[in-house]
């Protein structure tokens, strides 16, 4: 199981929302290239980039800094954000992004995905509020389940699905181990967890989850390392250690 330290990118600086609520903002640095190598240095095997101003807007504000970081990195950077185009993706994976993941789009033109998958890694985004997707940087409600959702890309040659249970976001209260499950056993595609990861103890609960010998391929994690409660060497040791 991989550890994922996230990265998200507004206006340049590295952020973390509360719930996804872009009015609720928390600065953690102004240089995310430097944050990344940091992660990486620590034993991070990916690195997640998130362009929160693109997955609001469609604009890819923030594509210079993703293309430095994944030039700065020697492991796999996956990013998201505003990915609404075949155009969109191919500049990243010409940057050097190995993976990129689409929510919005997967939602609004899912043969985008099937078109991307064909020829590259996609993570598809499941991002729900009380089991419904959003989309629009999780500001419109789509009226789709996230088992809907994920069973409709169940062909699609996708790598993974990133689920987000937003309430959880940037709240350190714990993940949706219940939502999760779910997920895993209503799927073949290897399952993202993210959201609500507060301290290591979550992360123990998260590598425990099993179903029928499935169990989750990583954990995306932000606000709980930024503000000390997770260490990103500690953090890696613990999950391939519970593989």
């Amino acid at each position: 199981m991989d550890l994922f330290p996230a990265i998200d990118l507004r206006a340049g600086r590295c952020v973390r929302l509360h719930q996804g609520d872009y009015g609720r903002e928390t600065v953690y640095g102004d240089d995310p290239v430097a944050q990344a190598v940091a992660f990486a240095d620590a034993g991070a095997g990916w690195i997640h980039v998130v362009d929160l101003d693109a997955a609001r807007t469609g604009v890819p504000e923030n594509r210079d800094v993703v293309a430095a970081i994944a030039d700065a990195v020697d492991v796999p950077v996956q990013t998201g954000g505003g990915i609404r185009s075949v155009e969109a993706a191919s500049v990243l994976f010409e940057a050097g992004v190995e993976r990129v993941v689409i929510g919005t789009a997967a939602l609004k033109d899912p043969d985008l995905v099937r078109t991307v998958a064909q020829d590259h890694r996609v993570a598809v985004g499941l991002d729900a509020k009380s089991g419904e997707v959003a989309t629009d940087g999780w500001l419109v409600g789509s009226g789709r389940t996230v088992l809907d959702v994920a069973r409709s890309f169940a062909d699609a040659g996708v790598d993974a699905f990133v689920v987000t249970d937003i309430s959880r976001d940037g709240t350190l209260e714990g993940p949706d181990i219940v939502g999760l499950t779910e997920i895993l056993g209503a799927t073949t595609v290897d399952v993202i967890a993210s959201g609500g990861v507060g301290s290591p103890d979550d992360l123990r609960e998260l590598a425990a989850v099993d179903v029928d010998g499935r169990r989750l391929a990583g954990v995306i994690a932000g606000k709980a390392i930024y503000e000390g409660h997770v260490n990103v060497a500690e953090a890696v040791d613990l999950l391939r250690g519970a593989s």
